[in-house]
């Protein structure tokens, strides 16, 4: 019954609104009456009679806003006041306000954008069916993705645990459609590959696992919709034409639905072929080679009911088959199982420490905001002391100031987080159409899209930023004592001691500084990176890449072209000299292989000596790349397929194989096969895999003893080192016509190493200096509106003071040190804890950037002398403003 009297009195509070206004003041009015009556009626006047009622009574304002929440349906109504109330105190203040508003836009935005990318990388599944059962299979203790096909044979039927396994590679291919041929962007696919994934064509059919017959059993193409959109103008009739691709005729089958663009986030490929015909594809044939890691990945759906852990274990039951069927193929078969989304943990292992060291940065950002935001709101309290005391002085409760105090920060907040999230979404806009990598991955895309969760996580971030600045003065309102404040009248005083607002001034001041300092950090890592020694010189030289398969030429005419290519551009004016190499160092990881020491007879992988990355390179490739040799010869043209087996070595590959550099020249290693090689030359280290890899074993053979197109499992068979110091453009143009000349046909891209450096191995390090010297960017803004409200705060409480200063015959120093020497201090305090920080979380960038630390002096006096220029850049107009004081016009006031 009492829950029913509340509705109705809720329902009569909103509904007939003014009655019971009236209703509530003609009791409260008649309470009053009634007691005025009564002492009139025992011989005092009627006006005194009605004063001293009104002082029995009490506060009228108080007794009305009791009744009000008595009744119910107050909270909103109240809510309206305060939103209204705060929303004129903001208008008072536009100065506040707007940096207010900007300062948490920085913050929720940064957060929103770093979350939209890990919500779309990391948190949300690919577009599939039953995603969250989707699972790659990982090999071995280093979590290698890549497979052999023998070995997902055997994986495909002898596991329990999976309703079905497909497996898939990235390659490139030329594509003829009968006008402007083109080169594209494929994935290789096993035949099961879209019913596994259970997915529908938009347009015709998908190939199945049923029109495999053998190797070139299934010439056929699926088309992405936007391959088909875009090179087909959405004609339906492209079902069951026949184009050629490297030459060979392949019938198109069906157009993919739109939203799905395979199982790579970050790659979506222009067409899938069938794996089975890889020999058309990419010009070698690899199904059979157990020893030959060429599936890129394997990956299925668990079955109903059966969790990782039991399908690892099933996997490892199948893996144990491998190592004792298989001895010299299959060695440590074991296996794991992570998500394929990101290539597995190859690139989602680093993606998701990157980004959450990003949101950790990020949400810096915003808890410096929330701290420069408190110190403001901190001000704003003091400076309201006497509105306060007078509110409570008239009866109004500490609750109800606190509520108004949270509703003006909230409201803040909330201003600041739609500013912060309009601007995210055309950030996250912008990055969703870029391109990283236009020349070597043109597919290659950051699938970053706003849904649901962004909206919710910016505004659960917009809430607990006002509650949290909000909640930084309620201390100060809880102690006001109305009688002190009221006598004290207008005049501040600033105190001695460490306040709330200096302790958050000198937490924003240091996020601030290791924010600073990391970018600081990346920057100089990318600065340094450029000019290391990399085991080449990328310097003057150019790289020609083509894939000499999509030209027609397979079997023993690919070396044949590829030493009339070198020839042609060794006789291009200015050039000095060219060599060539089947995949160039740091581009996107190497291929290894394992070797055996001359003496090993049991050849198995576990008693491999090393593995070692390997090239296959023309004989003047050391000379074209700069790389020194430090003992022995390299290689000639007589080194062909007639000639004994011979290679070149680096130094750590001679002392980890051999002992020492003296021992390797003239020995012999075994490789997988059983062959002997001799080494003839020992080379410096390099990097081969990435920037920041430890030395590692390299082995370069000669590539007429085996050709690159034989070896295939990179994304282009031959790269020309052209070394030059001729004009970028005119030797590229020379290089066109060169090569046209030859064959009219054959498709190449030409680029500068130092470029494709970029483009590649620096890649990752250049996103993250660019994406932490954003985020120092947005530290050092904060900054200076930190550091400006304390100076401008601490000179407008002391005006007074520094007016009598002047008047006394103070000097300029004295007066800027009396108005400013606080807010210096502090600036000197957080700088000096936040490099410490900085110094301590950079470390983690090493491992990114190459060569980023954070102990290089170039760094520590960048930190140094970029938070002293804030922190001139910040107190130069309250500075401006101490040094104009006119004691007279002071005085005067006062």
């Amino acid at each position: 019954m009492k829950f029913v009297a509340y509705l109705r009195s809720l329902a009569a509070k909103f509904f007939h609104r003014s009655e019971t206004a009236d209703d509530m003041e003609e009791e409260l009015r008649s309470h009053i009456q009634h007691r005025a009556d009564d002492l009139e009626r025992s011989g005092m006047d009627r006006s005194e009679a009605e004063r001293r009622a009104r002082i029995e009574f009490g506060g009228y304002e108080k007794f009305r806003e009791e009744s009000h929440e008595a009744l119910g349906g107050n909270f909103i109504e109240t809510l309206l006041q305060d939103v209204r109330f705060s929303l004129r105190l903001l208008r008072k203040s536009p100065g506040f306000t707007l940096v207010a508003v900007l300062t948490l836009a920085l913050g929720i935005g940064a957060n929103a954008v770093v979350f939209s990318i890990m919500n779309a990388l990391i948190v949300r599944p690919v577009n599939v069916p039953e995603a969250r059962s989707l699972y790659a299979i990982e090999r071995g203790k280093d979590q290698a993705i890549n497979h052999s096909y023998p070995d997902y044979v055997d994986l495909r039927d002898r596991n329990r645990s999976f309703e079905g396994i497909a497996a898939y590679n990235v390659a490139s291919a030329g594509l003829d459609t009968g006008n402007n041929p083109s080169s594209v962007w494929l994935m290789e696919v096993t035949g099961n590959y879209f019913d596994m994934l259970k997915i529908r064509p938009y347009l015709g059919r998908f190939f199945h696992g049923s029109d495999e017959h053998g190797d070139n059993s299934a010439p056929y193409i699926v088309l992405t919709y936007g391959y088909w959109h875009s090179h087909f103008q959405d004609d339906r009739g492209v079902v069951g034409r026949v184009v050629q691709l490297n030459k060979h005729p392949f019938t198109i089958l069906g157009v993919a639905p739109p939203d799905f663009q395979g199982t790579l986030l970050f790659l979506g490929p222009d067409i899938w072929v069938p794996l089975v015909n890889q020999e058309q594809v990419e010009g070698v044939n690899l199904l059979n080679a157990r020893s030959s890691r060429g599936i890129l990945m394997v990956m299925g759906h668990l079955k109903t009911g059966v969790t990782p852990a039991q399908a690892v274990a099933d996997l490892n039951s199948v893996g144990s088959y491998l190592e004792k069927t298989y001895p010299e193929d299959d060695g440590n078969m074991t296996f794991s199982l992570t998500r394929p989304y990101l290539a597995g943990d190859w690139l989602g292992g680093p993606m998701r420490e990157f980004l959450a060291g990003l949101m950790l940065l990020a949400g810096l950002i915003l808890l410096a905001a929330c701290a420069n935001l408190g110190s403001l709101f901190a001000a704003r309290a003091a400076d309201r002391s006497r509105e306060v005391a007078l509110r409570l002085a008239l009866g109004s409760s500490r609750r109800r100031i606190l509520r108004q105090v949270f509703t003006e920060a909230v409201l803040i907040s909330l201003i600041g987080g739609t500013v912060g999230l309009l601007g995210s979404l055309l950030l996250l806009r912008g990055l969703s159409t870029w391109r990283p990598l236009p020349s070597a991955a043109p597919t290659m895309h950051l699938p970053v899209s706003t849904d649901a969760n962004m909206y919710i996580f910016a505004l659960l971030l917009s809430l607990a930023s006002g509650f949290l600045f909000g909640a930084v003065p309620v201390r100060q309102i809880l102690r006001t004592n109305p009688y002190e404040v009221v006598k004290a009248g207008l005049s501040g005083r600033v105190g001695r001691g460490m306040t709330v607002r200096d302790l958050l001034l000198v937490a924003q001041i240091a996020i601030c500084t290791v924010l600073v300092t990391s970018s600081m950090v990346a920057m100089r890592g990318m600065m340094r990176s450029m000019h290391s020694n990399f085991g080449f010189e990328p310097q003057n030289a150019m790289l020609v890449s083509t894939a000499l398969n999509m030209a027609g030429y397979d079997g023993d005419s690919v070396p044949a072209m590829q030493k009339r290519m070198i020839d042609a551009l060794r006789a291009v004016p200015g050039v000095q000299s060219v060599g060539s190499v089947d995949r160039p160092p740091l581009y996107f990881g190497a291929n290894y292989t394992i070797v055996f020491t001359d003496k090993t007879t049991d050849i198995r992988p576990s008693n491999a000596a090393a593995e070692s990355v390997m090239y296959n390179i023309s004989p003047e490739y050391f000379d074209a790349a700069r790389t020194a040799f430090l003992a022995g010869r390299p290689f000639s043209w007589h080194d062909d397929q007639n000639a004994p087996l011979v290679a070149v070595v680096n130094r750590e590959f001679a002392a980890k194989v051999f002992g020492s550099i003296k021992n390797a020249v003239g020995g012999y290693y075994k490789k997988r096969d059983g062959s002997r090689i001799q080494v003839v030359g020992v080379v410096e280290d390099g990097k081969y895999a990435s920037l920041t890899e430890d030395p590692q074993p390299a082995t370069f053979l000669p590539f007429m003893q085996s050709p690159a197109s034989q070896t295939r499992e990179h994304l282009f068979s031959v790269v020309l080192v052209v070394r030059s110091a001729r004009d970028p453009q005119q030797l590229d143009a020379a290089i066109k016509s060169t090569l046209q000349g030859l064959d009219a046909g054959l498709p190449f891209s030409s680029q500068m190493w130092g470029k494709q450096l970029n483009d590649s191995a620096m890649f990752a390090a250049r996103v993250a200096t660019l994406a932490l010297g954003v985020l120092g960017v947005i530290g050092a803004m904060l900054s200076i509106t930190g550091i400006f409200g304390m100076a401008a705060y601490s000179v407008s409480k002391r005006l007074r003071e520094l007016g009598i200063r002047v008047a006394l015959g103070a000097q300029r120093t004295e007066v800027l040190q009396a108005a400013l020497g606080r807010a210096v201090k502090l600036l000197a305090f957080g700088s000096v804890a936040g490099l410490i920080l900085g110094l301590l979380a950079t470390r983690v960038l090493a491992f990114i950037v190459y060569q980023a630390t954070p102990r290089d002096p170039l760094v520590l006096g960048g930190v140094v002398l970029t938070m002293l220029l804030l922190g001139l850049v910040a107190t130069w107009i309250p500075a401006q403003r101490a040094l104009s004081v006119d004691p007279l016009i002071l005085l005067r006031e006062e």
